[in-house]
């Protein structure tokens, strides 16, 4: 199942002039204090990009949004009628928050003013974008914002729904935007790459948006499997009877309990020349669904476990990306799945496990399954061979305890937490990093095998933490690791806010693609 798409293209046509539904400025609100160059407390300021259409409106267009109630507020999208001034019959004001002192408004603001205005103007076939850019080294950053938040925002998941809607306005079909020079290459770089990260964060919330009987292990392999062979990727996929036979007991212990046999994708990539001579290993959680096992979970809002394979679904998207952007580093996704159900062939709490890398796991708890599959993953990466080690997944709720439903939890190497904390800066998927303390591990000694699976006293003291620890245990000392958990980031379940619509998010694909980009680039 595929959403339709918006496409997204340039032009430096006068805005005023161009041929389109609406057209979209944006607006600083001011800091409420009356001076010569912002007015009036409270007025509102026209941001760069704008003055073709604020000479169309004679000098009265801030005077009118505010009298529509627009205030300038971050991802406030105020809608009027033009009649007759420009070529556009609608005019968005999107609010671009108080005006940056010498500076253009930072990329997540530009980000998500672009996926609001998108998102407001559904029902629009052609919309034409006038965002400030800057004109400086951060030109790059801010367009390839813009056209990210433009495209992202026009998203809505296909969905199941039989009749017509009358209501339901359809997405913007095209966006342009406004730049200095259309032809100008840089810039087209710039939009050809947003083209292709949306791309991959749109396949991305497809995938954890579909319902889940319709994407278990064997049917989300498959996908995943055509969809990298389709983009020029090796690919190599792990039945049941593979998967047992060559060692990887977690994956068939989470999985045994469904009629749905679990699964192993792995996707290659290979540079022309070898590139870098450095490799990059990603890994992903892919649990199609979870109910806990035997550990089964409280039945309100287990409908939203469909997204517990979000970090495999960002790590299938991404490797299909980088097929398409081709960076001179070669990069593996690894890709474990299965479904967590409850029946008489379930793995148990007290089962001792046999993991791919050999150690022995004891199971309290059938609920901490994720761990289970990514171990022998991860452990496989391991043996296989990379310098740097990406894991993500939707481990634990004690990172959205922790941290919220934005920001990921970053465990591992110290270095690597650091470069994906700016990473996730850089791009607006904010992560931040947490430690891995000796007493979270001395919690999970077992009296039976090497490790427990879990803290022994079911503790939820350290609960993210106790996640990233157990990983510790796959990742072999001479990979440097960073295992990001995205158990709030990764769904929203609230209403659509600036290029996130409601369901899964794409994180962190973006954040994937920045790290691949920054190892090639400085190893």
């Amino acid at each position: 199942m595929t959403s339709p798409s918006t496409t997204l293209s340039l032009v430096d046509t006068d805005p005023a002039e161009l041929a389109v539904d609406a057209i979209v400025i944006g607006v600083h609100s001011t800091t409420g204090e009356q001076d010569a160059t912002s007015g009036p407390a409270g007025a509102l300021l026209l941001a760069s990009g704008a003055e073709s259409i604020a000479a169309a409106f004679d000098g009265k267009l801030t005077e009118t949004l505010a009298l529509l109630g627009a205030t300038g507020g971050p991802g406030e999208v105020i809608k009027l009628a033009t009649l007759g001034t420009v070529t556009a019959p609608v005019l968005a004001a999107v609010g671009l928050g108080p005006e940056p002192s010498g500076a253009a408004p930072a990329p997540e603001t530009l980000r998500r003013a672009a996926g609001a205005a998108v998102r407001a103007l559904a029902g629009a076939a052609r919309v034409a974008m006038t965002l400030p850019l800057p004109d400086d080294a951060d030109a790059a950053d801010a367009l390839r914002a813009v056209a990210e938040g433009a495209l992202l925002g026009g998203y809505r998941f296909a969905g199941y729904k039989t009749r017509p809607q009358p209501a339901r306005r359809e997405p913007v079909a095209e966006v342009l935007v406004a730049v200095p020079d259309a032809a100008d290459a840089a810039a087209q770089a710039e939009v050809t790459r947003a083209r292709t990260v949306a791309g991959a964060v749109r396949r991305t919330r497809d995938w954890v948006n579909i319902a889940p009987n319709e994407l278990r292990p064997p049917a989300f392999a498959d996908a995943v499997a055509e969809a990298g062979r389709a983009a020029g990727l090796e690919v190599e996929v792990l039945d049941e009877v593979a998967l047992r036979e060559g060692g990887y007991g977690g994956i068939i212990a989470v999985g045994q309990g469904s009629e749905a046999p679990p699964r192993l994708v792995k996707l290659t990539y290979t540079p022309d020349g070898g590139g870098t001579g450095k490799r990059v290993a990603l890994v992903g959680k892919g649990i199609t669904f979870d109910t806990g096992g035997i550990s089964i979970k409280p039945a309100q809002g287990m409908w939203e476990m469909k997204s517990d394979m979000a970090g495999a679904a960002a790590v299938a998207a991404t490797m299909l990306a980088v097929a398409e952007l081709k960076p001179s580093v070669a990069v593996t996704g690894y890709v474990p799945m299965a479904e967590n159900m409850p029946s008489g062939t379930s793995y148990r709490p007290g089962d001792v496990i046999t993991m791919f890398n050999g150690k022995k796991v004891e199971v309290l708890n059938t609920d901490a399954e994720g761990r289970m599959i990514l171990g022998d993953a991860m452990a496989r990466a391991c043996a296989d061979g990379c310098d740097y080690l990406f894991e993500t997944s939707t481990l634990t709720g004690g990172q959205v305890v922790s941290l919220g439903k934005r920001i990921s939890g970053v465990m591992g190497t110290m270095e690597l937490c650091e470069r994906v904390r700016g990473a996730g800066d850089a791009v607006g998927e904010p992560a931040w990093p947490m430690p891995l303390p000796d007493d979270v591990r001395k919690g999970m000694d077992s009296d039976v095998a090497d490790i427990s699976q879990v803290n022994a006293g079911m503790d939820r003291a350290g609960h993210m933490l106790q996640g990233g620890v157990f990983l510790r245990e796959f990742v072999t000392d001479d990979v440097a690791w960073a295992h990001i958990d995205i158990a709030g980031p990764s769904y929203h379940s609230g209403e659509a806010t600036g290029y996130w619509t409601k369901g899964g998010t794409g994180v962190p694909v973006r954040t994937l693609l920045h790290l691949i980009d920054d190892v090639a680039a400085n190893g």
